[in-house]
């Protein structure tokens, strides 16, 4: 009998202990939902406001001074814009460069719009700034998609000869603008085809989607349909899609989902998505996420109780969007580009996509070129391909 006392305190000790580790298994559990949702909602949210990344230290009549960034230090031709987008420089490649100062010298190969001046900047593969007719001299038509959201402006580029029966549509990437695809244009237009420049939901100044949220290309594919029947219209009886990044992504979606997708003979997707999952895996790695919170997000994207917490109105099922393990299903035949160095999007996927379907895809891969930059690195190389293949 002497033994009851000391053997309900340890009961109840251990009630306590059990207590207290319920209470932190639930905490825990709170908190990994909580940053599974911030992540999967940092992925999915368009990202309006585009810092400067860049400084600009010195202007020296036809060279230009910049910080040394892992952008900057890359060789190539690449775009400068200034004054928040609104001004345009063309920068061609190193002409010297001081790694203790943690300094570039480029030179200045053309000011499109605003003053060159020392000050903040923001450098990308934008090359060339502003309209077809303005950055290329490329007869362009202004027009407006009917879409599934509303009226979404365009660029129709017509071949040499007039509109013709062969469209090109061509897709930006994620947070892009529609000058990404302007470096593509040339090539196509000598090949003979007429282009056509859409946006798509989100994109600045046109209709959002439903939840505001990015879908990964499962409901921005049908904004490419509306495209596609566009051209349908104006005469197109055979079509070429163009994707670069997540515009590879929404094009694949397309080819698989929509009957107009009979009607395209050819694909040119440039640092494609190829595999949401990975591209997820990569930047949660990138970000110091968890394994287990970055799976988690992503179960949260694609499941009916999860859409709330993430803010999507459809359900984002990563899944769809794995074209290496859905390879037997493709059916076109494609020219696939991707960098070894791509520090956004993977090239892992690209390479077994390419392995898995050597009778459709054919596979170049870049080396140095950062993400959709391989034409920046070697616009010759990049224009020779396309223009082959799109022939």
């Amino acid at each position: 009998m002497s033994s009851m006392p000391e053997a309900t305190g340890t009961r109840k000790a251990a009630y306590a202990a059990a207590a207290v580790g319920a209470t932190t298994t639930i905490a825990s559990a709170a908190g990994s939902l909580a940053a599974a949702a911030y992540f999967a909602r940092r992925v999915l949210t368009p990202e309006r406001d585009r810092p400067d990344d860049v400084q600009i230290l010195d202007v020296r009549g036809d060279r230009v001074l910049l910080s040394a960034t892992a952008e900057t230090v890359v060789p190539g031709h690449y775009g400068l814009w200034l004054d928040n987008g609104q001004g345009h420089v063309r920068v061609g490649n190193l002409t010297g460069s001081d790694v203790a100062e943690g300094t570039v010298e480029r030179e200045v190969l053309g000011v499109d719009s605003g003053e060159l001046v020392v000050g903040g900047a923001r450098f990308n593969g934008y090359y060339y700034a502003g309209t077809p007719d303005v950055a290329l001299g490329l007869p362009t038509e202004h027009v407006e998609i009917d879409g599934e959201l509303g009226r979404m402006p365009a660029w129709v580029v017509p071949a040499s000869g007039g509109r013709g029966s062969r469209w090109a549509v061509l897709v930006h990437g994620r947070g892009a603008r529609r000058e990404e695809v302007l470096r593509a244009l040339p090539s196509l237009h000598e090949a003979g085809w007429t282009s056509l420049v859409p946006t798509y939901r989100n994109d600045e100044d046109v209709p959002a989607g439903p939840d505001g949220r990015y879908n990964l290309g499962l409901s921005e594919w049908r904004d490419i349909e509306s495209a596609v029947e566009y051209a349908v219209e104006s005469g197109a009886d055979e079509v070429l899609i163009v994707g670069w990044s997540m515009g590879g992504a929404i094009a694949l979606q397309f080819l698989d989902r929509s009957p107009l997708a009979d009607l395209v003979s050819k694909v040119i997707l440039d640092g494609p998505v190829i595999d949401w999952g990975d591209v997820l895996d990569h930047h949660a790695r990138m970000h110091r996420v968890p394994k287990a919170v970055g799976a988690l997000s992503r179960s949260m994207m694609g499941r009916r109780w999860g859409k709330r917490l993430v803010g999507v109105h459809e359900s984002v099922d990563v899944a769809q969007t794995d074209w290496v393990r859905r390879a037997d299903e493709l059916r076109h035949p494609m020219l696939l580009i991707h960098s070894a160095d791509d520090e956004f999007v993977p090239v892992g996927p690209s390479r077994l996509l390419a392995q898995h379907r050597p009778d459709l895809v054919t596979y170049e891969e870049w080396r140095v070129a950062r993400h959709c930059k391989e034409w920046n690195t070697d616009p010759e190389r990049w224009q020779r391909l396309v223009t082959d293949f799109a022939r």
